[in-house]
């Protein structure tokens, strides 16, 4: 039992970085749509200031061409964050699968041996794994508010949720114990 409440909170804790990657990961995409943004506003306004000075020909030139590099770098930072989204999640699953796997592993053992080391080992080891949890759960927030406040006021910035309570796992670790 004592397993499960540690295979529990380091799957919370494993959930909270994978959170704090996407978190780092959304960074990243709000902070080049406005990178962008501004290099489009920028190239408009250096075309406009130049005026008569070019031909309309020119003009027109130059902002499809901004345009178009425009297109093809957003379409990159999509497919670089999109795909590290999918390996974040799939790390994610994968570390989840295999602490299930361990849990039962330890507990198969402990029954045909008899021995309760690895349950006395996980009780004690709770404490410190939630204190770990808490830290990550604090990071994972300032991840988060670090994505809104790239984007700023006008963008809504998608960040991870978290889905778990951290205190209360802490307050069942601290009776097991």
């Amino acid at each position: 039992m004592a397993n499960k409440k540690l295979s529990t909170v380091t799957t919370e804790l494993i959930e909270s970085y994978g959170n704090t990657a996407k978190n780092v990961i959304n960074a990243y995409r709000v902070g080049n749509a406005r990178a962008v943004g501004y290099v489009d506003q920028s190239w408009a306004a250096a075309v406009k200031k130049a005026g008569n000075r070019i031909s309309a020909e020119v003009r027109t030139n130059a902002l499809a061409a901004q345009k178009k590099v425009t297109s093809l770098y957003a379409h990159g930072v999509t497919l670089t964050s999109d795909s590290a989204d999918t390996a974040v999640n799939k790390a994610v699953e994968l570390a989840g699968k295999g602490l299930e796997q361990v849990a039962a592993n330890a507990s198969r053992f402990e029954k045909s041996t008899g021995l309760t080391t690895l349950n006395t080992i996980a009780v004690a080891a709770v404490p410190a794994a939630v204190a770990v949890n808490n830290v990550a759960s604090k990071i994972e927030a300032k991840s988060g508010a670090l994505v809104s406040k790239i984007a700023g006021s006008k963008t809504k910035a998608k960040v991870a949720a978290v889905k778990r309570t951290v205190a209360k796992t802490a307050t069942r670790a601290r009776k097991a114990a």
